[in-house]
């Protein structure tokens, strides 16, 4: 299943939904400038001078990469034992 929704409040994004995790999917344009990272619960993309923040839910493990102008976050469901 997806969805489309916001990302950062301007990026348009599809929502892709797993057994396993959900993954979401922005085109921020390929540029030598752009980064980006999770630190804790929180997604942080760098493009330019510009910064860029969005929260996450803290249930899951959080990946977050960009490649070919593509940002793409996933977010892993945390295995119960």
């Amino acid at each position: 299943m997806n969805t489309d929704q916001q990302l950062f409040d301007e990026l348009s994004v599809r929502r892709f939904e797993y057994d396993d995790g959900v993954v979401l999917a922005a085109d921020v344009g390929v540029s030598d400038d752009t980064s980006v990272d999770v630190v804790d619960d929180t997604v942080i993309l760098v493009a330019g001078d510009e910064q860029y923040e969005q929260p996450l839910p803290d249930d899951g493990d959080a990946r977050a990469f960009i490649n070919n102008g593509v940002l793409t976050i996933e977010l892993s469901e945390e295995e119960e034992h």
